[in-house]
Formats: C-alpha cells, structure tokens, sequence
C-alpha cells in the first residue's frame, strides 16, 4: 500500500514539474513576444529612411553585374558618407541603410572573409565603418543590407555548400560586432523566384538565432516575404513590400508592422543616365507614399544612390530638401496589436503523406501542404464533421502548428497529435484568423490532425504546417 502511494506522489510531482516547465516555456515566450512588439512598433515609428545602394553595381550600369567584375571597378574619387547623412537628415529621415554585400558578392568592408572586398579595390577603405559613423554622428539609426544570393562565390541553388554557410555566418558576425548597434538587418535574395534559395537550402533559423544573439534588439527583414499571407509573420520581424515589384498591401488585412520601398530613379543603382532623368517628385513621395503607408502602420524606405565618384546626384539632393520643406516626421503612429512572435522554422509537414474526410474533386489534401498559399484543400460539403491530417511516418518532436486560410472561415477546431495508441488533444482552437497559430510544449509523434468543430462556410485549408521550433 505505501509503495503504491510513493509510486503515486512521485508521478503526481513529475506531473507537476511538466506543468511549471510549460507554465514556464509560455512566459518566455510571451515575454519575447512583447520585447519584439516594442521593437517593431519603434520601428514604424521612424517612419521614413533612406536606403543606399551603392556597390559593384554602381561601377557596371547593372543592377546585377558579371559576378566576376574586378574589385578594380570599385574606385570612387570623393566618396563622402556626411553628404548622404546630409541629404536624409534634409528629407527628416530618421535612419540609413547601406548595400553591405548585393547579389553579386563584393563586400564593402574589411571583411576577412574572402578576397572579394573593397579592401582590394583601388578605394581600399571601409564603405561600412564611414556609412555607419557619418550617419550616426548626425543623429541617425543605422540598418545594413545583406545579401544571401552571392553569384560570385556561387552561392546559388544547387550549388550551397557547408562553406557557404559558413561564409555567411562570418560575414554576418563582422557586420554585427564591428560597427556598433545596428537597428536592423535587412536581407535579400532568400526564398525569392528569383534565387530560388529557400529558407532550408541556407537554414533561416540558424541565421535568425545568430543575429539576435549577437544583437538581441536588431530587427531582421526578409526582403522575399510576398508569397506569404499579409497576416503572418513568415520569416521576418517585419512585413516587406518592394513596391516596385507591384507587391502592396491588402488594406483589409491584419495590421501588421511594415517596410515598403522604393527608389527615388529609375532603379536601385545609379546608371550614367540618372544625372539628368528626372528624380521621382518630392509631392508624390510625400503625399501619395509617406503619408498613406505611415497611417498603415508602414516604414517608407526611398532609395538613393550614390554615383561612382561616391556622391548623391544634384537632382536626388534636391528633391529631397523639398521633402523636407513638406513633411515632418510627426513621432509615434498608430499602436500596433499585439502581435505573435515570427514564424521562423522549417515547415515538418511541407509534401508529406496527408489524408483527410472526402474532399473536392479539384482540391484533394495534397494542396494543403505544397506551400502554396493560392491553392486549398477544400472538404466536400456533404462531409458534416470534416478532418485534416499529416502522418510523418515516423516519429517527430513538434511544438507549432499553424493553419493557414485563403479567408478567415473555420471558426471551431481540435488540433490533435497521435501517441501511438490513441489521438490526444493539443488545444482546442476558437482563432477566427486566416492565420491561426499555436505554440505549445514539445510532443512526439508520427501523425497530427485538425478536427473541424464549425465553420462559416465550407471548410478549406490553404495550408496546414507543422515544426519543431528551437526555443531557449
């Protein structure tokens, strides 16, 4: 009898310590959620910046050069980092942003490594150290630019190796530790049509955990981020918008902390013609794009680039004297909502086996999990008690899911996860979002499933998403 009472405490204490360790593992996670909320909405805030892109680009009339262009292009006579802080404190930005490394690799700072750098240009100086010292020294926040896709060190698709990575990592770690703080890291050429680098070719999570360790306050910026939905914040701490590539908000989604951007010529580099092509109106920068999108909770970012002596053209200067002339940076914008913390993991149930109840002839289960936002799994309306479900086959640790709708639709759900007996319940789900997430304590297990308790209308999952992500 005593044994059986010790076994009894002793499974009640293990119970309970379960319970305080997950009691725990949500407060943390509530925590970082609010620390991030205050971040981004400091970000919003700032309203309006001025990204630079300057580079071996500048030097080839190409936004995207041979990647083997010679750091012996690189030679700016009059390079002058106080005129571009000049010309954005004269438009009440409150920040800059440099171009680091673009797509075809050529660093522009002392960076040990690789040879690819400005270090061996004819210039020979640090780009990066004036930037960041110019623009601080006139009281503005500093953002860097980073490039993933490197063409001339051919990290490209099908081609990423372990070096790569590591490269990567290096370069990200000099940026983050020699220049001082760095308000945010925008990032480009990952998970975009046009690299076709995904977020596990070069592993996002180990990048993201990276920058926060080495600056835990520095906001990271996936500039790729269009095919996922506006609601969700899919591998970035902020929404991003290249307005020229015609991506835009949709003005009934979730307000959500956002960047757009645009360049005040006709591309992102400077081109030998940009001197006398007219700049993009300080009217229209002022009134049809700072205004609106700072009233969306949205960062304006207007690019100007510097031409291959080192110096922004007299055309962009002027305008942007005249920005200043019409607008006034007002300080803090509407609050935010509270917001979830980024999804920022691989995707377990990305083209995994999936079963569920009798489903639409042209919308079978297998589009619920294809990483296709468009398209759905769509359950045939005769079905009164619809299921969805991902079997992994064999056993996986997990601790997300996320639910993903074309429109805010199932209403009532239970999210469950196989044991190898029997379905346990992980929570029961009353989100009305198109985007529904849920973090909860790890569990193992081969199959979860989502049982459909009520909907709207006919019950339709754009994307069903499982992962194990890392928490401290």
């Amino acid at each position: 009898m005593k044994l059986r009472s010790i076994q009894k405490n002793v499974l009640l204490a293990i119970l309970m310590l379960f319970s305080t360790i997950g009691a725990m593992a949500q407060f943390k996670n509530s925590e970082a959620a609010k620390k991030l909320n205050v971040l981004q909405q400091q970000f919003v805030d700032l309203r309006f910046g001025m990204f630079i892109h300057y580079n071996i680009p500048t030097y080839a009339n190409a936004d995207w050069p041979d990647p083997d262009a010679s750091p012996k292009l690189f030679n700016p006579k009059k390079l002058d980092a106080n005129q571009w802080a000049k010309a954005a404190k004269s438009a009440n930005m409150s920040y800059g942003c440099l171009t680091t490394k673009h797509h075809s690799g050529f660093c522009i700072w002392d960076t040990k490594s690789t040879d690819y750098n400005v270090m061996n240009s004819p210039y020979g100086k640090d780009v990066v150290k004036q930037f960041t010292d110019a623009f601080r020294a006139n009281g503005l926040k500093v953002m860097l630019y980073y490039s993933i896709l490197d063409t001339h060190h051919k990290l490209r698709p099908n081609q990423i190796t372990p070096k790569h990575i590591d490269m990567i990592k290096q370069q990200i770690t000099e940026l983050l530790t020699k220049y001082g703080k760095i308000e945010a890291l925008i990032i480009d050429g990952w998970d975009a049509p046009w690299s076709r680098i995904s977020y596990d070719d070069v592993p996002f999570e180990d990048i993201y955990t990276l920058i926060k360790t080495l600056q835990p306050d520095c906001l990271v910026m996936d500039l790729n981020g269009a095919k996922y939905p506006a609601e969700g914040l899919y591998y970035t701490d902020i929404k991003t918008y290249e307005m020229g590539a015609g991506q835009r908000m949709d003005k009934e989604s979730k307000v959500m902390p956002s960047l757009a951007c645009l360049p005040i010529n006709t591309s992102w580099f400077w081109k030998t013609d940009f001197p006398t092509v007219p700049v993009r109106k300080p009217q229209e920068i002022v009134y049809n794009l700072i205004k609106p999108l700072n009233t969306a909770s949205c960062n304006f970012i207007l690019n100007v680039s510097p031409n291959r002596d080192g110096l922004i053209d007299d055309n962009a200067i002027e305008s942007l004297k005249e920005v200043g002339r019409l607008w006034k940076n007002e300080g803090a914008t509407t609050p935010l909502p509270p917001l979830e913390l980024p999804i920022i993991s691989s995707n377990l149930g990305l083209k995994q086996a999936a079963n569920s109840t009798w489903s639409d002839d042209m919308d079978i289960m297998d589009f619920a999990n294809d990483d296709n936002y468009k398209s759905s799994w769509r359950s045939n309306k005769e079905v009164k008690k619809a299921w969805y479900e991902i079997d992994f086959k064999n056993e996986k640790g997990i601790n997300m899911i996320v639910v993903a709708e074309q429109k805010p639709n199932i209403d009532g759900y239970v999210l469950e996860y196989w044991n190898g007996i029997e379905w346990k319940k992980i929570v029961n789900g009353t989100n009305t979002d198109k985007i529904k997430i849920h973090r909860f304590n790890r569990v193992w297990t081969s199959k979860v499933r989502i049982r459909i308790e009520h909907s709207k209308d006919i019950p339709a999952i754009a994307e069903f998403q499982v992962f194990d992500e890392r928490r401290s």
